[in-house]
């Protein structure tokens, strides 16, 4: 079983048995790596794994950075995705977890890189019991206006919101 998503990992950075420094990164979602292959199946090509965000001396990771070629007007489009696996007791519980974390993230992202969109990705299964939830569809509404809806079987996006 993976570990539970909010299990920090610990980088060390060391030169013979000394340590230089050490820095906590978050753990990754379990479905970190369906969701990416989701993505590349999509036609998106990614360009951080995971998006780092340094703003006033600390750092946000975004789980991953992408961009796709748009034909039709010969640049690219650049996204940001933040994988959720909605593992916890409640569905509210980690509902408000990922609306405070995509808040953040999007407040950081919007001064960092204006250009780029925030999306939560999610699996579609999770993403339908979120828009049967009175306060899932309102938090969709309002706090979360992108969302990618994937399936952690077959590895391909199913949904995007809008």
């Amino acid at each position: 079983m993976d570990a539970p998503r909010w299990r920090r990992q610990r980088a060390l950075r060391l030169r013979g048995s000394e340590v230089l420094y050490s820095v906590v990164v978050p753990a990754l979602d379990h479905l970190h790596a369906a969701a990416r292959r989701a993505l590349e199946k999509d036609g998106w090509t990614v360009t951080h794994d995971p998006l780092t965000l340094r703003m006033g001396g600390r750092s946000l990771y975004v789980d991953l950075g992408a961009e796709k070629l748009l034909a039709a007007t010969r640049g690219n489009r650049r996204i940001a995705v933040e994988v959720k696996t909605f593992v916890g007791p409640s569905l509210i519980a980690d509902l408000q977890q990922a609306v405070g974390q995509f808040a953040m993230y999007e407040e950081v992202l919007g001064q960092l890189e204006p250009g780029r969109e925030l999306y939560l990705a999610i699996p579609q299964s999770i993403l339908q019991s979120v828009l049967q939830d009175d306060i899932g569809q309102l938090m969709v509404q309002r706090r979360i206006p992108r969302i990618l809806g994937f399936s952690p079987d077959t590895e391909e996006v199913i949904r995007w919101i809008p």
